[in-house]
């Protein structure tokens, strides 16, 4: 990808989250300011993220294919939105699993690892300090060929985490779905973009405008053309498209 294209930014009206962008351990790196703290947020790979918060190491879907994570922080809390393997990968949780972990999952995803913080879209909890909130992902359109969706609704989650004053969208593999519409006050969202799984550019353009996020990451994105974003989005004045690396 072209690296100028790749730090390209949509024009805001205001500043509401500074932010430094760096490489670090050969990750892109975010450092956003919250009113409790700067929220840094590292780009691992396709949907593993990294996000450090007030000392805490919080990990979303680590996936060995994303990263080698065995010489990584040991985990203060591990989320996982679903039980597909590029998400759900028990051999990165227990390298990053220490003494005081704990793991949020989906039902599906405890069954099969035995235990964990069951989260079921809608539901609240606070985990180590943090708000989170499930939220529902799952396909509408996109059907595998015996007619199934790939992600059925209520089996995954998304999830909103909520750092100091901003709340951050991590929607897990979904299409743009009618349960966005109702969502507010996102500072951070992070939509997937890798069709037939998950959603199109022209979906993910749909989701944004109906979340109208401060700040838009896609991830997931594989092959996509994500680039495309940038400029069907020009127009959302209040919302900035940052791209990282997350194929």
């Amino acid at each position: 990808m072209n690296k100028l294209l790749k730090n390209v930014l949509l024009p805001v009206c205001f500043v509401l989250l500074p932010f430094f962008a760096a490489v670090a351990d050969g990750f892109e790196t975010d450092i956003l300011k919250t009113s409790a703290g700067p929220l840094k947020i590292v780009f691992l790979g396709h949907a593993s993220l990294g996000m450090d918060f007030n000392g805490k190491h919080i990990y979303i879907d680590p996936c060995k294919q994303a990263a080698d994570f065995s010489k990584m922080p040991k985990a203060d809390i591990i989320l996982f939105t679903h039980d597909h393997g590029d998400h759900f990968d028990t051999e990165t949780l227990e390298e990053l699993r220490g003494e005081n972990t704990l793991i949020v999952l989906p039902q599906i995803c405890a069954v099969q690892y035995g235990e964990g913080i069951v989260m079921r879209n809608e539901d609240v909890k606070i985990v180590q300090g943090l708000k989170i909130e499930g939220v529902p992902a799952y396909n509408i359109v996109h059907r595998r060929p015996s007619g199934f969706p790939y992600h059925l609704k209520g089996v995954g989650n998304g999830y909103i985490i909520t750092f100091g004053d901003k709340r951050v969208y991590i929607a897990g593999d979904t299409e743009k779905i009618p349960e966005m519409n109702e969502l507010s006050d996102i500072d951070v969202a992070f939509l997937p973009v890798g069709p037939p799984h998950t959603m199109t550019v022209e979906m993910a353009v749909d989701a944004v405008k109906a979340i109208r996020p401060k700040i838009f990451y896609p991830y997931s994105y594989g092959d996509t053309d994500v680039g495309a974003l940038v400029e069907l989005l020009k127009c959302e004045s209040d919302t900035e498209v940052r791209i990282r690396n997350m194929k």
